[in-house]
């Protein structure tokens, strides 16, 4: 853990962005019924990837001084291990291999998210409905130990775990919410899958936001904390953003998350607000996000938010 840059470290502070291989995540139907910016979020039997758009974002993240590309993996792969829930046109171990083999030829590090949030784990196929059971376990375990080797050991590993609740649910047929003692037992399983394999857990932090006192009483210091905010008033009265403060007096390590899907201004605003606020030396890093699958029709919100994390480090 110690090797991990930190914002004190100043140029070797990780400037991430999270891209979409995967964007089963979201609900377990085709139609939830939705437009907009959350068009996307039915499931599909095929891949939404479209590879010339995904390499220019690769490309245009070196190129504005990105450091760090975290992969939302899911299942756009054909794991060896667990074939059955690649979807159609899902990437071969190789071609993954070889993305992130491109993305360390320009001087940046790929990461892995798996996100093993039941509001989020459509992309377990028919393993979505065996949360908690022997089954799941078995392949949770399995998917971890594929994807740190897949990714040569990578440093830190994604779990996601954000939003399992009801109203994050609202459009599944099938809905299962972790509580209790149950939602700690499942991430003290997966964080210890982690790091059996060498990695650190990573994951959203959103649970404070509801169960501040549980947190408090339960969250390891050895997990990495990614709080997110999203708007551009960084008010110590909204939650998300108190959050941050309150994540530093405990002594967690952050890698704070801004997002375009708002406004372009957010991320800047929110490397600016934490750079002033936070311990450096519990800093990692930035993530950028944009929420939306890699599909030409996107390229646009992609740009924009890759200069916005250009804009917040110049």
């Amino acid at each position: 853990m110690s090797n991990l840059p930190r914002l004190e470290d100043h140029s070797d502070v990780i400037k991430g962005y999270l891209i979409h291989l995967s964007y089963n995540m979201w609900a377990d139907v085709a139609d939830p019924g939705v437009g907009g910016k959350s068009r996307f979020i039915g499931c599909r039997p095929y891949l939404r990837c479209d590879r010339p758009l995904w390499d220019d974002i690769i490309a245009a993240l070196a190129g504005a001084g990105g450091s760090t590309v975290l992969i939302d993996l899911g299942d756009g792969v054909r794991y060896r291990s667990r074939p059955e829930i690649a979807v159609e046109g899902a990437w071969s171990v190789d071609e993954l291999k070889g993305a992130i083999a491109r993305i360390r030829d320009l001087g940046m590090e790929a990461l892995p998210k798996l996100n093993f949030s039941t509001t989020h784990d459509t992309w377990l196929g028919e393993y979505h409905r065996c949360v908690s059971t022997p089954t799941y376990y078995a392949i949770c375990a399995d998917l971890i130990a594929e994807t740190i080797e897949l990714f040569d050991g990578p440093p830190l590993f994604h779990l996601g775990m954000d939003e399992e609740d009801l109203p994050n649910q609202r459009f599944n047929e099938h809905v299962t919410i972790r509580q209790g003692d149950l939602w700690w037992r499942d991430l003290e399983f997966l964080a210890g899958e982690v790091e059996k394999g060498g990695a650190r857990p990573w994951v959203w932090s959103d649970y404070y936001w509801s169960n501040p006192e549980s947190f408090r009483d339960r969250m390891p210091r050895s997990i990495v904390q990614s709080n997110w905010y999203y708007s551009t008033e960084f008010s110590e009265e909204k939650t998300p953003v108190r959050t941050y403060l309150e994540l530093d007096r405990l002594g967690y390590d952050q890698i704070p998350t801004g997002s375009n899907w708002e406004s372009p201004e957010n991320f800047p605003q929110t490397v600016r607000f934490c750079q002033e606020r936070l311990d450096a030396g519990r800093v990692l890093g930035f993530l950028q996000t944009v929420w939306q699958p890699t599909l030409e029709e996107c390229r646009r919100e992609h740009m924009e938010a890759v200069a916005a994390l250009a804009e917040a480090f110049s």
